[in-house]
């Protein structure tokens, strides 16, 4: 049986006309629900690119038949797209936002390559969790937080130890062979004594940062040493240059205040051993920082002072960069050519294990310092075109909706605009929700006429509401502090511009760093 509001559309006989015998009245298998039409006029809030040709949903209402109020969608071809407003010499960059259907900055540049797919194919299962923006990890066990910046020890710096107590166990044995099992424990001890004087360099470098203004995101302790995350590039060379010489140079007061603690100690015991030991390693890390290349600090070094004479930090990191590859190349060929030589201490008749050892530590530092210095290359590179990525041109064009309006209905009215987003609001056109993009492709076709947009919407929050006038690392930086995969982009005076992407802003992200300078 067909449920009583449907009953009209059956062709009932007349009342005077008896009904044939045999005769079946055919049913609809399924109602349609009505569509809600908001009626206030559509007002495009900001600009956005059409939904392809193909992703259109079905407004007839479940019959097949386009609604008699309505105009086929066939009767209005596609706007051709139209350059960046911001270089249209009549309109200006305000211009295209208030000419409906025109699409606007964020459909010129960035768009064409990966070009969205629509929100009716995007290619995600109904069953598949909406994507959430990957969160930043920890970076190991935190030991910490001097100075307010947490200290992560990594999962690789348990190997590293191991490695370390193996070696200077071995050491031991040769130097104090009566200690018998008890110099693994010596050991360790010497493993972690160095990670707290690499640590104690690293803070040198934090505190700098600081005190420039600079934040911090982390200090982290890895394999072959620890990394100072600061988040901000320095404003003048000078800075620059300092805030990496500090390292070095408190390795180098470490080294000597271990040299002025052994002198009293007498040669040949477990103190004078490890004074020894912690002093040498200290000397070695000062030198080998102090080398001229990215990423290590006397990369930095070389970067401020090329760019104090070119006046260009670029020019500065692509030398520094240059020459962290050509140190790269210069260990792992030369360091195993000195330890065989003898030329770092160790016996020039030494066994092919060793051999192998010392050119998969070559190997090893050589790949560090490459990784490194390309690292550092694009990390510059995306920050001379952040000011470029802008939040007006990367956000899309939205149509408002109310809570009660069916997806199909929503889709229908966006791809009339050429809109790429829903706003959800409420009568008096406060926007209250943002429809998600993931939550509208796991929708069938065939379901959305009976989806309500509020089912699919995420509420705003004061984190999500953006301004248009964001740009770069002020951008990147608001976006960081409330993770979520939309955002309403608002006017300074409170008008609803349209919906930023997160994923827009990192795929801009990632063109802005393959762009060359």
């Amino acid at each position: 049986m067909t449920p009583d509001h449907t009953a009209r559309h059956r062709q009932r006989p007349s009342p005077t006309t008896p009904r044939p015998e045999n005769t079946r009245v055919p049913e609809r298998t399924a109602p349609p629900r009505p569509h809600t039409i908001d009626p206030r006029p559509f007002r495009p809030v900001t600009s956005g690119r059409r939904f392809e040709r193909g992703d259109t949903v079905d407004v007839s209402g479940g019959n097949g038949k386009p609604r008699p109020d309505e105009d086929h969608p066939a009767e209005h071809p596609p706007v051709p797209p139209t350059p960046n407003p911001e270089h249209d010499p009549e309109h200006g960059p305000d211009h295209d936002r208030a000419t409906p259907g025109r699409p606007g900055p964020a459909d010129t540049e960035d768009r064409t390559e990966h070009e969205h797919r629509s929100l009716a194919h995007a290619g995600i299962a109904r069953t598949d969790p909406p994507p959430e923006r990957p969160k930043e990890p920890g970076g190991g066990i935190l030991m910490g937080r001097p100075f307010g910046v947490p200290v992560y020890v990594a999962p690789s710096w348990f190997l590293v130890a191991a490695l370390i107590t193996w070696v200077f166990g071995g050491q031991l044995d040769r130097v104090l062979p009566e200690l018998g099992a008890l110099r693994y424990l010596v050991s360790l001890f010497f493993a972690v004594a160095f990670y707290a004087s690499v640590l104690v360099h690293e803070l040198a470098h934090t505190i700098a940062a600081l005190r420039f203004k600079l934040p911090v995101r982390r200090i982290q302790l890895q394999f072959f040493g620890g990394v100072s995350e600061i988040e901000k590039e320095a404003e003048t060379p000078g800075r620059e240059f300092v805030l990496a010489f500090v390292g070095p140079l408190l390795s180098l007061v470490l080294a000597g205040l271990f040299y002025l603690a052994l002198k009293p100690v007498q040669p040949g015991t477990v103190p004078g051993v490890l004074l020894a030991g912690l002093m040498v390693s200290n000397l070695i890390v000062a030198i080998f920082n102090l080398l001229p290349g990215l990423p290590l600090d006397g990369g930095r070094m070389l970067r401020a002072v090329v760019w104090k004479i070119t006046g260009k930090p670029m020019t500065g990191t692509v030398a520094a960069a240059w020459v962290g590859r050509a140190l790269a190349v210069s260990v792992l060929i030369g360091l195993p050519l000195l330890n065989q030589s003898g030329a770092l201490g160790g016996d020039q008749d030494i066994s092919g294990m060793d051999t192998v050892t010392d050119a998969l530590l070559a190997a090893i530092l050589a790949a560090i310092i490459w990784t490194g210095a390309g690292n550092s290359l694009r990390m510059a590179r995306l920050r001379e075109h952040l000011p470029d990525l802008r939040a007006r041109t990367l956000t899309r064009r939205a149509v408002p909706v109310q809570t009660d309006t069916p997806l199909s209905e929503g889709l229908r009215r966006a791809n009339a605009a050429g809109a790429r987003a829903l706003v959800v609001v409420d009568a008096d056109g406060t926007p209250l929700s943002l429809v998600r993009e993931a939550a509208i492709v796991g929708v069938p076709e065939h379901r959305r006429p009976w989806v309500a947009v509020s089912e699919l919407a995420q509420d705003l929050t004061d984190g999500m509401r953006v301004s248009a006038e964001l740009s770069g690392e002020e951008l990147l930086d608001t976006l960081r502090a409330t993770p979520a995969t939309e955002y309403l982009v608002i006017e300074d005076t409170g008008e609803i511009y349209g919906v930023l992407s997160a994923a827009d802003v990192e795929r801009a992200f990632v063109k802005a760093m393959a762009r060359p300078s």
